[in-house]
């Protein structure tokens, strides 16, 4: 089956190995990060509608839990832009957890949209709710999240603490630091009296380690980030030890097109794909140069690393 709004699993520092669940069907996002992994924004926005029905999200969650695959560790909302805009995610919180019943679900978020009650109490239905905010110093907000007229950071962050009050499950906040731009003394402060009140389960701290939207957008240094988790008293973000499964042992044809999902969401490298497909690199490398060779996946340099995305990974 090719799955157009099931991706993964992928692995995750924080959820061990994740499957994805698209609520978005493309870029549709209320902000427009300079480093999201998935590409510019194409359609920026706060209007709530389904823009994937629930029913076409678990038809293909419950195909691919047909396939007999090995259980992944959660199940996660997220995909390509920020899943809280689809008004049928309460459904697909319920219908995931139907299917999954012991496995946790998760929702990504940029909280933008947790200043809306309804919003907030359909993410309650979750397991872990993972919200970002990466600056509350509001000029900074605006250059790293570029989101839409008239979000400001202080109602973001005032709708995370309604949020918090409310919330029985865990929240682990992350926030992503880029050079220059949100790395400010002043954004640490502000951002260390939030986290006091906000007591998040878990607090990750990270820079840009995956290709981003905007050329020339830098990762901070070990120096700034171990900082920043000292004072925010942050954990490390290093992939759990987590016990894995027996590897798959998956057909060609069905690697390809696991690999090609995963990829139109997240650029990976050959042993990152491996490693959340739990199957063996030398058959995610094969289905990798054959997607690469008719042009539906292209590689880019990252430092040392190479990284694979889907063609329609667009860069400013």
């Amino acid at each position: 089956m090719v799955y157009k709004y099931v991706f993964g699993p992928v692995m995750s520092g924080r959820l061990g190995r994740s499957l994805g669940l698209d609520l978005l069907g493309g870029r549709i996002c209320s902000m427009d990060c300079v480093y999201c992994e998935v590409g510019a924004t194409r359609d920026l926005t706060t209007e709530r509608k389904p823009y994937v029905p629930a029913r076409d999200i678990l038809n293909e969650l419950a195909a691919w839990k047909a396939e007999g695959l090995a259980v992944p560790d959660m199940v996660t909302l997220g995909g390509m832009g920020e899943p809280c805009l689809n008004s049928e995610m309460a459904e697909v919180i319920a219908g995931a957890r139907e299917l999954f019943p012991d496995t946790d679900i998760a929702v990504l978020t940029n909280a933008s949209l947790m200043t809306d009650e309804v919003v907030r109490r359909e993410l309650g239905l979750a397991d872990v709710v993972l919200p970002s905010l990466d600056s509350l110093v509001g000029d900074e907000f605006s250059k790293v999240n570029r989101p839409c007229e008239g979000m400001t950071p202080e109602a973001v962050a005032a709708g995370l603490l309604e949020f918090r009050k409310e919330f029985k499950g865990k929240i682990f906040l992350e926030i992503l630091l880029v050079e220059g731009i949100n790395d400010s003394i002043e954004n640490l402060e502000k951002l260390k009296d939030f986290c006091q009140r906000l007591a998040p389960d878990r607090v990750d701290v990270v820079t840009q380690t995956r290709p981003g939207t905007v050329k020339g957008v830098r990762p901070v240094d070990g120096e700034v980030i171990s900082r920043w988790r000292k004072v925010l008293s942050a954990g490390d973000a290093r992939i759990d030890d987590r016990e894995m499964a027996d590897r798959e042992d998956m057909s060609m044809e069905r690697a390809t097109a696991f690999v090609k999902a995963s990829l139109a969401r997240r650029p990976q490298t050959v042993l990152q794909l491996a490693q959340a497909l739990n199957t063996e690199p030398e058959t995610i490398r094969q289905a990798v140069e054959a997607l690469e060779k008719k042009g539906d996946i292209i590689a880019r340099q990252n430092g040392h690393e190479t990284f694979y995305h889907g063609v329609d990974h667009i860069l400013e």
